[in-house]
């Protein structure tokens, strides 16, 4: 009689995709939601950490680089990340670093959750990306606000110049939003103003993720 291999039941996490233009307060609303919901049972993914490694190229040339554009991301490495991470598995999570923009080490274990949030910019734009999520969020703020937050960020967090984050916005930023981020709007299944805190967005929010997290989808073998 042939053996047969013993299976694992698994709940299958919850994705959420959170996008939106830079400086919109992704970020910020995915923190709001997590706190609101404690860390217990939520994995949060930053799409930043999947820029391709342009370790290979000169430093200049680097700095050339388009980093608005979907061509700048790794979305095989996303895909398979995210897909494992949905069949209970665990994955290695590359370190971007913004100053150099390259991959360092060292990588990040990850372990599934019953809740796993994906924050960037382009969270939406891929719909092999969008099959696995559950549920769709975009943040929509003015140019403006964006811009002078935008500014703000990369100056104190990644090492830019005024200049250089000034010329980027111009020469990329803008038009890249307007022809890949704002168009996400259109496949989200919520639209969230972010001009100053949402309470009642980030309450909708967390009710959703807290009646997931209370009541856990049904067990899938593998």
């Amino acid at each position: 009689m042939p053996s047969t291999s013993p299976q694992t039941l698994v709940r299958k996490p919850k994705v959420i995709a959170v996008s939106g233009g830079s400086g919109s307060g992704k970020t910020t609303l995915v923190g709001r939601l997590r706190e609101s919901c404690g860390d217990a049972g939520i994995l949060v993914i930053q799409l930043d950490h999947y820029y391709s490694d342009l370790s290979h190229l000169a430093k200049e040339d680097r700095d050339r680089r388009n980093f608005d554009h979907p061509q700048a991301f790794d979305t095989d490495l996303l895909h398979r990340h995210l897909a494992a991470l949905s069949a209970g598995q665990s994955i290695e999570r590359p370190t971007y670093d913004f100053a150099t923009h390259t991959r360092v080490e060292p990588t990040v274990l990850l372990q599934p959750a019953p809740v796993i949030i994906l924050d960037g910019i382009l969270s939406l734009h891929w719909a092999e990306i969008r099959a696995l999520c559950d549920l769709s969020v975009y943040v929509d703020v003015d140019d403006d606000v964006r811009f002078i937050r935008r500014l703000r960020r990369d100056i104190s967090e990644r090492g830019r110049s005024v200049e250089g984050v000034i010329k980027q916005y111009l020469e990329t930023v803008k038009v890249m939003h307007d022809t890949f981020v704002a168009p996400q709007k259109h496949v989200a299944d919520i639209i969230v103003s972010w001009m100053d805190y949402n309470s009642r967005a980030v309450d909708m929010l967390a009710g959703t993720a807290k009646s997931w997290l209370a009541h856990p989808g049904e067990f899938s073998q593998r």
